[in-house]
């Protein structure tokens, strides 16, 4: 005869569902999560913050900055300010060396 489950068997088997549920739960927030995160680098991926357009790429002291053709805004990445600044304040022989490192390095 099969008998009626005890309550530690059912506290069991609640806590293996509630598990379950948040792993399920987290599982779906990561996924949603990186698909906003995919959606919103789309929209606004090489776009200017000021007007929407689109930016252009060039190079400035061997740093590629972005412009924007509209509104005329310059923007820049993470350390490439100070690259630019380092460029600029070198002597020329600081700056003959830094090139002959890049072609060393490439």
């Amino acid at each position: 005869m099969v008998g009626k489950a005890s309550n530690k068997e059912q506290e069991y088997f609640i806590a293996q569902e509630v598990a379950r549920l948040k792993e399920l739960r987290l599982a779906h927030f990561k996924k949603s999560e990186a698909e906003e995160r995919r959606k919103m680098r789309e929209l606004h991926y090489m776009r200017c913050a000021k007007c929407g357009q689109k930016m252009e790429t060039t190079t400035l002291a061997t740093v590629e900055i972005d412009i924007c053709p509209d509104c005329g805004g310059v923007y820049l990445d993470a350390g490439e300010l100070g690259k630019i600044v380092d460029e600029k304040s070198r002597g020329p022989f600081s700056t003959a060396l830094g090139i002959a490192r890049r072609l060393w390095k490439a």
